[in-house]
């Protein structure tokens, strides 16, 4: 499953209001570690088909989200459940070590 491109029109219909598990990937395109990740972020979003979805927002053209949840940094990535923000992380991460941040967060495989 590809990852969701979501604009600030979209967030809370998408997100916020949503049942199930996102991991949002605040990123824009001149950003060195955002795209270092966007790949491992491809592949979670493959293998944890159904647990998770990801989602990017590219905060460049979509400001107004990232400003709501406080982003100062990207890659800032941040889990929702059912429209609650349950844990943040910032900066690139090798992808062990996002899968057990997201796991320790939602629960092992």
């Amino acid at each position: 499953m590809a990852a969701l491109h979501i604009d600030d029109s979209e967030f809370e219909h998408r997100i916020l209001k949503a049942n199930g598990t996102f991991l949002v990937d605040f990123w824009a395109e001149w950003c060195g570690p955002c795209r270092q990740i966007s790949p491992i972020l491809d592949e979670i979003a493959n293998e944890r088909a159904g647990r998770i979805t990801i989602a990017k927002v590219n905060i460049d053209k979509n400001p107004g989200t990232p400003q709501k949840f406080g982003v100062r940094g990207i890659p800032t990535l941040i889990i929702f459940k059912d429209g609650q923000a349950l844990s943040t992380k910032v900066g690139s991460l090798p992808k062990s070590k996002l899968v057990e941040w997201i796991d320790s967060v939602i629960g092992g495989a």
